[in-house]
């Protein structure tokens, strides 16, 4: 049996206010598709190492 143990904290903004005060490089929208037992969000092969914000939208 092995326990993972996640070193990080996420925190999620539920109706509030967003303020981003990063360099801003390319804002675009795309779906959530399967993958696995998770999901996934495609970009551009030149994004890779970039750092990357996602906002969940309900439709």
């Amino acid at each position: 049996m092995y326990l993972l143990y996640m070193s990080r904290k996420v925190e999620a903004i539920v109706n509030g206010p967003l303020s981003l005060s990063e360099e801003v490089v390319e804002i675009y929208e795309r779906r959530v598709s399967a993958y696995g037992n998770g999901a996934k969000v495609d970009a551009q092969k030149k994004y890779i190492g970039y750092r990357a914000y996602v906002i969940i939208v309900k439709d």
